[in-house]
């Protein structure tokens, strides 16, 4: 019996390890349910300023350039949290932004100040956000795209509150992408509350923290009332190169004598960039007033001001891109989007040059 019993197993074994290659099926060493491919690094020929032909980009003449000092368009969208948009950071998410939306900036807004995990300085997981931060960056390199890395105060208002932990922040961020030519730094979202004065005290700390760690990138500045007072701005800049400063603006809130405002500025040198906007009234919700920001969008294009959507997001809000109701976070259609997010996807297909 013993003799049979280890015939019959020899068999048994033959048949699994050889027979099922010889049957056409898998062994069992094979796995049943391979995972799906993942698309490596790319880079898109679509006549976009992109990491792969704009290279390290630099402010040249009150311009956002690229490596050669040609003035280039970053058109974006932003996230409405780190933590809140975690779901949207995948690769998947990535690709549809630059492929087929063609997207060539992602704002990662990083709340510090806030309820639980979503606030940084207020006993958020820092790991958490800066895990988010690295997989984040690293999609949008592998996806030919840049990336704002948005210290995102708010309610905290004064961004010397947390001005230690953001010297700490930003050491870290410019030692980790120092040699990254896709990463742009925000220092603070939307200052309120304090005068210009207090901004730039912040923004003379913070600035040589990068700079010391990569020295030629470029930074992105707030300023009082929610990054609007740019008329202070231009009136007491700061000394540092390769700087924008920020504008916000919804544009059933924001109208033509903060246009009037924009170009104004614009025109006689200083160097703007609209990190957020959105085409509704400034809370986010309704009404949204698209003729203002068709009129805005224009603007923007015929100074060279690169630009950044409030929000790719599903919450429900009107100047979320994608309804509230779908539960997607790639693999989108028209009905997933909302009018915010259809009229955006139009804007970007509309403008496609450098």
């Amino acid at each position: 019996m013993k003799k049979l019993f280890s015939v019959l197993l020899s068999v048994v074994l033959f048949v699994s390890v050889f027979g099922a290659g010889l049957l056409g099926c898998k062994s069992p060493e094979e796995p049943t349910d391979k995972p799906a491919e993942t698309v490596g690094p790319q880079t898109y020929a679509d006549g976009r300023a992109r990491p792969s032909n704009a290279g390290r980009l630099r402010v040249v003449n009150g311009r956002l350039s690229d490596q050669d000092g040609r003035p280039v368009m970053l058109r974006g969208v932003s996230f409405n949290g780190l933590i809140t948009s975690e779901s949207f950071i995948n690769e998947a998410s990535f690709v549809e932004l630059s492929r087929d939306y063609g997207v060539n900036l992602v704002r990662l807004a990083m709340y510090t100040y806030g309820v639980g995990s979503v606030g940084y300085c207020t006993k958020g997981d820092k790991e958490r956000h800066e895990a988010d931060i690295q997989k984040a960056v690293q999609l949008a390199k592998d996806q030919d795209m840049y990336v704002i890395i948005d210290w995102h105060i708010l309610s905290d208002g004064d961004p010397n509150l947390y001005k230690d932990q953001a010297k700490t922040f930003f050491s870290k961020m410019a030692e980790l992408y120092k040699n990254h030519d896709n990463v742009l730094y925000e220092i603070c979202n939307e200052p309120n509350g304090v005068d210009w004065a207090a901004c730039k005290q912040y923004a003379e700390e913070i600035i040589p923290v990068i700079r010391e760690k990569d020295p030629d990138s470029v930074i992105i500045a707030g300023n009082p009332d929610w990054s609007k007072d740019l008329y202070s701005v231009a009136s007491d800049p700061l000394s540092f190169e390769n700087v924008l400063y920020t504008l916000h603006f919804y544009s059933a809130t924001h109208g033509k004598n903060f246009r009037d405002m924009t170009r104004e500025l614009s025109q006689s040198g200083l160097p703007i960039f609209v990190s957020e906007f959105g085409c509704t009234a400034a809370s986010g919700g309704l009404p949204r007033d698209i003729n203002s920001a068709d009129q805005w969008i224009e603007l923007l294009e015929e100074e060279h001001i690169s630009y950044c959507m409030w929000a790719w997001a599903k919450v429900a809000e009107a100047c979320s891109a994608i309804r509230s109701t779908c539960l997607k976070y790639s693999g989108f259609s028209d009905e997933d989007f909302t009018d915010t997010g259809l009229w955006y996807l139009r804007t970007l297909e509309k403008y496609k040059t450098r």
